[in-house]
């Protein structure tokens, strides 16, 4: 069970760099459709990189 999640993590931590730019435009989009403070913007960036690699870490563990 743990090495589960040692593996996801580890997925995830090297798809960090590569889900940067996707993030970026995906956050951009949310921004032309729904007002968002501009304090807001880094952490929703940081937020979709996270989920992103994440979602990819798991994909690439279990599929």
């Amino acid at each position: 069970m743990m090495i589960n999640i040692v593996l996801t993590l580890v997925f995830s931590i090297v798809m960090l760099v590569f889900m940067a730019f996707p993030a970026m435009k995906i956050v951009d989009w949310i921004e032309t459709k729904v007002h968002i403070p501009e304090k807001w913007h880094n952490p929703l960036l940081l937020s979709t990189v996270v989920m992103l690699s994440l979602f990819i870490g798991l994909f690439l563990k279990f599929a």
